[in-house]
């Protein structure tokens, strides 16, 4: 006689019941599924033991990580799947968790994520003679064609002025007219003439459609009031295949960033970025965590960025 109870007791559970949707279909590493749920690694671990002691889930060993994948279910038991996925859809973090999902597989894939997966954080590890991020930043930019680029919510243009040493022009937007009066008075004593400061908001920027190669948000966003609606207007700026690079805070509880640095947002997760960008009209969306500081409140940085179709040389129809 087939066992129902148990099962059923176990996916009654919100969390056990989201993680059994992940692994319906794909294997997972503790990693991976952290990635995509932003939940902790020892709630992950409790979760999926109770889940593959009641046999809807089974690991693989490889080296040191753990590899986990939904069972097939008997005959009897099918249906449970079934309806296990079905009110899997009603969860308040399903969208969010299938975007994480495919961003996690496509990561996979791209030899370049992985590769940075690997060696993050060594570059600072050994110390060598003049070996800076700073030193191979400047060596960078030098390698970057003239472009337009806007550096919106630029505050005093520290950015905007590393930009205009190689850009053709840099607008550097900002709301406060004391950073903006800054900017231009300090551009104008260094007589960098291809660096425009405007007054305006980062949600709505003083730019007219298609006027720049790429827009810079560099820990901006999260002082936006809609940034979804920020995204939109970085997306209308640009130019058909130009691109949008974001850094900006992941999500975190350290409440006090709110009265210390005046932040709407406490960061964001990977999921909430990918999704105004794609609703922007991005596409080649690519999001990765890139820093960690070693000092509490432990603020994480990520990398995003996203490319505006060229309307000379659309999607191939798939």
């Amino acid at each position: 006689m087939t066992d129902w109870i148990k099962p059923l007791k176990v996916l009654a559970d919100p969390t056990r019941l989201r993680l059994y949707c992940l692994l319906d279909g794909e294997e997972l590493s503790v990693h991976e599924i952290r990635q995509i749920t932003r939940l902790g690694q020892s709630r992950i671990s409790t979760h999926l033991r109770v889940l593959e002691e009641s046999g809807l889930i089974r690991h693989r060993q490889e080296g040191k990580q753990r590899f986990y994948k939904a069972v097939p279910l008997e005959d009897e038991l099918a249906p449970l799947r079934t309806y296990a996925l079905r009110a899997a859809k009603e969860l308040p973090e399903y969208e969010v968790d299938r975007e994480n999902l495919q961003r996690v597989l496509a990561m996979r894939k791209d030899p370049t994520q992985a590769y940075f997966q690997r060696v993050a954080g060594r570059f600072g590890r050994t110390y060598g003679p003049g070996r800076s991020w700073q030193a191979l930043a400047q060596a960078l930019l030098r390698m970057l064609p003239p472009l337009v680029v806007a550096d919106l919510g630029a505050g005093e243009g520290l950015i905007s002025e590393m930009l205009a040493l190689r850009c053709r022009k840099v607008i550097a937007v900002d709301n406060s007219p004391r950073m903006v009066a800054y900017g231009r008075r300090k551009a104008k004593r260094n007589q960098i003439s291809n660096l425009e400061f405007r007054l305006g908001d980062l949600e709505d920027p003083p730019i007219t459609p298609e006027e720049v190669d790429i827009v810079l948000l560099s820990q901006a966003l999260h002082h936006a009031v809609n940034p979804a609606r920020a995204l939109q207007n970085a997306f209308r700026i640009l130019k058909p295949g130009g691109q949008v690079v974001i850094l900006d805070l992941l999500r975190h509880s350290f409440v006090q960033a709110q009265e210390l640095y005046g932040d709407l947002w406490l960061g964001f997760t990977e999921g909430e970025i990918h999704q105004w960008l794609t609703q922007a009209g991005f596409i080649e969306i690519e999001i990765q965590r890139v820093a960690r500081e070693e000092q509490p409140p432990h603020f994480e940085t990520l990398l995003a960025v996203g490319r505006r179709k060229d309307h000379l040389n659309p999607e191939p129809q798939i």
